[in-house]
């Protein structure tokens, strides 16, 4: 009798979002918390020198030779096992997220991994762009297939939802929507880790809008700007653990980093907020919050790209920035590195409330 109870109360407990979520949360930080330490040392016996550090890069980073990359691993297990451990097993949407984590983290694994092993300190000595971005677009088809699933029958397939309960169907086109969405966000995350922490601290604004939406779309009323989708409640689990993993590993990454998260872990945490958001249907929502990455995205497209046209006119190749990505402009202006992240931050949390207000208010 008192088993039946305790079975029968607890099966409750844990069927609530906000229990699923904080029980994830703190099993994923404690994870890469008590774990780090250890697996810091593993990292730095099996790479023995570490990351090379890139010549695109400041004088100020050689300091930083040696240190060990790849600790997005780490973060990726603790997510996975505490998601597992909490999440609605029968529901698809926590799957899929963390399909997408594992997809992007593999691809990002491959490019650290022919890093590490070439020690060259080209930043173009991992995959190669064509092909990363030629896997990262069959992993998008195959993820968009997946979400579109899991929409309920009033919503149309392949389609976009805009402010105003506005619904734009896309058709194939979808599939291009989601690749700009899912591997927007990867690489947007992967540029963004450039400096110590301020990957973690930038996404944590975006996860709190994502849980925001969240909590809107699984509550009929709550926010007229958000579909009522049943099925996103799977996504509570998964979101805690994805938060208390990147806190943990802050403590490790803050300056200076004890270990780098790597391609494995910045493709990774961002194949998996691109995901959220479409199984959301918080695509626009999460491109504002995460405003930051975005910035610090097109700070290195429009480098790129004018010093290939400048040259091509000119001859003679010319810079918008002093250096890219925008951090890196800003390292060259003489700015610290703390004094970079902390800005940046504080950047990307006003990003994110004004991503808020347009989500309660739009």
């Amino acid at each position: 009798m008192l088993t039946s109870f305790l079975l029968d109360n607890g099966a409750r407990f844990f069927a609530s979002g906000w229990t699923q979520f904080a029980a994830a949360f703190g099993v994923a930080f404690l994870i890469v918390l008590l774990f780090g330490k250890s697996f810091i040392g593993a990292m730095h016996r099996l790479q023995k020198k570490g990351q090379p550090i890139s010549e695109n890069v400041p004088e100020s980073h050689r300091k930083k030779a040696g240190t060990p990359t790849m600790g997005g691993i780490l973060v990726c297990i603790s997510i996975i096992i505490a998601s597992v451990l909490f999440m609605p097993l029968e529901n698809p949407t926590g799957w899929i997220a963390l399909l997408a984590l594992v997809l992007f983290g593999l691809i990002g694994f491959a490019d650290d991994y022919k890093k590490v092993v070439s020690q060259s300190k080209k930043a173009s000595n991992g995959l190669s762009p064509a092909f990363r971005l030629t896997v990262e677009a069959l992993c998008v088809i195959v993820l968009a297939f997946l979400i579109n699933k899991t929409m309920p029958p009033y919503i149309p397939e392949l389609s976009l939802s805009l402010p105003f309960g506005i619904i734009l169907p896309l058709g194939i086109f979808y599939y291009v929507f989601a690749y700009f969405v899912i591997a927007g966000s990867a690489n947007a995350t992967n540029i963004t880790d450039g400096l110590d922490g301020m990957l973690a601290k930038l996404y944590m604004p975006v996860l709190v809008v994502l849980v925001v939406a969240l909590y809107g779309a699984t509550r009929i009323g709550f926010m007229d700007t958000v579909m009522f989708l049943p099925t996103a409640s799977g996504l509570y689990a998964v979101l805690g653990a994805a938060f208390g993993a990147v806190l943990g590993f802050l403590w490790y990454n803050s300056k200076p980093a004890s270990i780098f998260m790597g391609d494995v872990g910045s493709l990774a945490l961002g194949g998996f907020m691109g995901t959220v958001a479409m199984l959301l249907k918080s695509e626009i929502i999460m491109a504002i919050s995460a405003g930051m990455m975005v910035l610090i995205l097109l700070s290195s497209f429009i480098q790129t790209m004018y010093f290939k046209a400048s040259r091509k006119i000119t001859g003679t190749g010319k810079r918008v920035f002093l250096r890219a990505p925008l951090h890196h402009h800003f390292e060259e202006l003489g700015w610290t590195e703390t004094k970079i992240v902390e800005r940046f931050f504080i950047v990307s949390i006003l990003f994110s409330g004004l991503a808020l207000v347009l989500l309660k208010f739009a």
